[in-house]
């Protein structure tokens, strides 16, 4: 009877433990998430303590944003012996951003091995912040002891800024979901056939004319981020534990820039003009290094993205190329796709002489380059090979796969103004559910992937509207997917926590899909001439 009696109290136990962390509304889900007795109240007496200078960044920023969330004006103090919120670095751990939590009654305490961690950890008191009301001018939240760590340590989100220049203000907003969701890597995609949007010193008309148009309207006057903007922009997410890596693509891709400079350009076809740089030019080296030596200043996370996608797209013109035949002859190379690999051989070894990491699109997993400078974005679902190519030659990987990862794919069956891949799309469970363990057979292999990271481009985006329905709620399952372990992962207790989200995307007046209504909101109507839908088939 007592054998009896001691397993159904660890069973009712295990239960509680349980409803507590499944009640627990933080997006991503906690690793461990305990419900305590109680709750913290915070108001204008509130102070907020850290233990390190290096920690004043973060309470400046859980500062900032309880006023823009809550109205609540904070300070941060030095020494008080009133109910505080204490941010402080530990060496309980050696893991980078993992954080504890603890919420009671008198104090909330917030730690980390790193500065990271600890804005984890104030990321996930503010989520709790953001479910509750004023009251009486304070905020009350419940009692909780949480303990966590991500699952990978790239949890990204690349933005097509070249087809839809969306500007500082709205950029800084995606930003703050970003760290609201714990996402750390902004990959920035600043140049492309529509448009170039940044300034480089040493060649002004990249921005002055290549800056000029964009995907749905190649007349509008030019707009880009002088260098000045770029660095507010850049320090401004990193106050947010986000780090921004640019992406200068070439050899394809290049027409904004060849419209600035057509000496380099390498030609293209009738569907994407001017698509390439020109290889068998000896100064498009050095013009493409003199760019990234000036990007890579303005980034200080020491990675540079170079594309190196779909060149064959444009590559038409190559065979004409009388600079191209020499290179062949010279360097004895078999054809263009060769040509395409002598040039990002040479531009990686520029890469790497500036002492930065080389970030490229699957494509190139078929070039030898240095292993532990080099990182591989596996973007082609259909092409598994080619991810398994990049894992046996020992490359990084980072993943984000058309399906489900392509935020410009439409996220419900009955949407028209966007992609589709056949019969495929996006939708919220999708990107939810994704997981590395079920594609990779190796798993010794599993250590090579650093992440996922999700693309969102920007053909059918012509307004802030599109941009936001597109994004929210997926970026939250995004969050979830690349942060909590799959064994912690359920979709229908996410589902229960993004309900309280949708109430507060409806306050920061966020026009997003709500999967739970899907007609709420009308979808935000894309117009072109063409009324062209943006299908695609599998094999294009």
């Amino acid at each position: 009877m007592r054998k009896v009696y001691l397993i159904l109290i660890g069973t009712i136990m295990l239960s509680f433990r349980l409803m507590a962390q499944e009640q627990c509304p933080i997006i991503p889900l906690p690793l461990q998430a305990e419900k305590g007795n109680g709750e913290f109240t915070i108001d204008v007496n509130t102070p907020l303590l850290v233990s390190s200078p290096q920690l004043d960044e973060v309470a400046n920023y859980f500062k900032s944003e309880m006023l823009r969330l809550k109205s609540l004006p904070l300070a941060v103090q030095r020494i008080s012996n009133a109910p505080s919120i204490h941010f402080e670095l530990t060496k309980t751990t050696k893991e980078e951003e993992a954080y504890e939590v603890l919420i009671e009654n008198d104090k909330i305490n917030i730690k980390g091995a790193t500065v990271a961690a600890v804005f984890n950890g104030t990321v996930s008191v503010l989520q709790l912040v953001s479910n509750n009301k004023n009251t009486d001018g304070n905020v009350k939240i419940d009692a909780w002891k949480i303990k966590d760590i991500p699952k990978y340590k790239w949890r990204g989100l690349m933005l097509d800024e070249s087809r839809y220049f969306m500007g500082k203000d709205k950029l800084e907003s995606i930003i703050d979901w970003m760290a609201f969701y714990k996402l750390n890597r902004l990959h920035w995609h600043l140049t492309d056939e529509p448009a170039w949007r940044l300034e480089i010193k040493k060649y002004p008309k990249l921005a002055l004319v290549g800056g000029i148009g964009n995907y749905n309207d190649p007349t509008k006057p030019a707009a880009f981020y002088t260098q000045k903007e770029i660095e507010e922009i850049v320090n401004y997410a990193a106050r947010r534990n986000i780090q921004v890596i640019p992406e200068i693509d070439m050899p394809g891709h290049a027409t904004a820039a060849n419209r600035a400079y057509p000496q380099y350009s390498g030609g293209g076809n009738e569907q994407h003009p001017e698509f390439t740089f020109d290889p068998g030019n000896p100064e498009t080296y050095t013009y493409l290094s003199n760019i990234l030596r000036e990007v890579n200043a303005l980034f200080p996370s020491g990675m540079l993205h170079l594309g190196g996608d779909e060149v064959s797209f444009g590559s038409d013109k190559w065979v004409q190329n009388e600079g191209i035949k020499h290179l062949m002859t010279v360097h004895q190379l078999k054809d263009l796709k060769a040509v395409e690999h002598y040039f990002m051989k040479r531009m990686a070894d520029s890469v790497y002489k500036l002492n930065a990491k080389l970030l490229v699109w699957d494509e190139i997993a078929d070039i030898d380059l240095e292993k532990d400078k080099t990182i591989i974005f596996w973007w082609r679902q259909d092409k598994p090979q080619q991810l398994q190519t990049a894992l046996d030659k020992g490359y990084q990987t980072v993943l984000s796969p058309r399906l489900p990862y392509y935020f410009d794919f439409v996220q419900d069956s009955s949407h028209q103004a966007g992609r589709k891949w056949g019969k495929f799309y996006n939708p919220l469970q999708d990107v939810y559910s994704f997981s590395a363990d079920s594609l990779i057979k190796n798993k010794d292999q599993l250590k090579l992937i650093q992440g996922i990271q999700a693309n969102l481009w920007t053909e059918t985006v012509t307004n802030n509207n599109r941009l936001d329905y597109l994004l929210f709620p997926r970026l939250a399952a995004l969050a979830e997917a690349a942060w909590s372990s799959d064994e912690n992962k359920d979709f229908k207790n996410f589902e229960g926590r993004l309900k309280r989200h949708l109430l507060l995307y409806r306050e920061q007046e966020i026009y997003f899909y709500n999967p739970f209504n899907p007609s709420e909101r009308p979808e935000p109507v894309f117009y072109r001439k063409t009324n062209h839908k943006f299908i695609d088939q599998p094999g294009d």
